[in-house]
């Protein structure tokens, strides 16, 4: 899951629980390097690392879906905004050959990709770049693959950077751009009906995770669209990682979202949120998880 600046996804963060990314992910933004934006990033890559542990096997559909578009494997992969590497892990699973290079702005989510690759044995296969892409496109060569995990929207200048792919890809290469539909839900159907719902509604109405479709984007960059998907997810039983990420969604629901919210809404989060009551999110054993990622896969024309 990737995306940029986090200031706004805050360590309450709720709005931006994706990959990531997806992981999900981020961080090519404006950093002033202070210790407060050292803990806005600890917490945003907390936040993508239980997204990629909640909902990592989707990555495995989505990166499988993406070698059905490349046109020959690919030897070197860009992982555009990469977080704390969930989809740089993905890709390099995917593509067992191929050297990932992971650009994020954030030192301390390419510290944990760093450490995340030398877990899983790509450490080889990996070079991790630290660049605010809003500054310009870092000079780390051609690639015949590009991945946009939650990322794209946040940069300044959009159809600059997707220019700046675009050139950096090879003749025929792939650039792959996702986006996260909404927040996640977790409640069952009968438990609090509707309040997910009313939050995701609240939080769409302050912009968070606003992105555009990308098609005309792409296109007007020099891409050619070969297909846009809605990946469904929708986990069950949830693994026990669900509880600490409802916990953290749940929570930035409640700082961020109480003035437009019903009474009876802030009530139903508040039991959720209470460790003395008995529908308190950590020790639910009810979970599922359910979602949604909008993907484009598109060629340099």
């Amino acid at each position: 899951m990737d995306h940029q600046r986090a200031h706004h996804y805050s360590d309450h963060a709720s709005h931006h629980s994706g990959h990531a990314s997806d992981h999900a992910s981020h961080h090519s933004g404006h950093h002033s390097g202070n210790a407060s934006d050292h803990a806005s990033d600890t917490s945003v890559a907390d936040i993508l690392d239980l997204d990629a542990e909640v909902l990592g096997p989707y990555l495995e559909e989505l990166t499988g879906w993406a070698r059905s578009h490349t046109k020959a494997a690919p030897h070197t992969i860009v992982d555009v905004g990469a977080g704390t590497g969930t989809g740089t892990l993905a890709l390099a699973r995917r593509f067992e050959a191929a050297e990932v290079i992971a650009i994020d702005q954030s030192p301390t989510m390419l510290e944990r990709l760093r450490a995340a690759a030398a877990a899983h044995g790509i450490a080889g296969r990996l070079r991790a770049v630290q660049a605010d892409l809003d500054a310009g496109w870092p000079p780390v060569g051609t690639a015949d693959l590009a991945w946009a995990s939650s990322s794209l929207h946040h940069v300044a200048d959009p159809d600059r950077v997707l220019a700046d792919v675009r050139a950096a890809l090879n003749p025929g290469g792939l650039l792959v751009v996702v986006e996260m539909d909404a927040m996640p839900r977790f409640l069952p159907e009968d438990v609090h009906p509707g309040l997910e719902e009313r939050c995701r509604a609240a939080g769409a109405r302050n912009g968070w995770n606003a992105w555009p479709d990308w098609t005309g984007h792409l296109e007007r960059a020099g891409f050619t669209v070969a297909e846009q998907r809605v990946f469904d997810i929708d986990v069950r039983p949830a693994p026990p990682a669900a509880n600490r990420y409802a916990h953290r969604v749940m929570s930035g629901m409640r700082n961020r979202l109480a003035e437009q919210l019903s009474a009876d809404d802030v009530a139903a989060l508040d039991r959720l949120l209470d460790p003395d009551d008995t529908e308190f999110v950590l020790r639910r054993r009810d979970l599922v998880v359910r979602g949604a990622r909008t993907a484009w896969a598109a060629h340099r024309a």
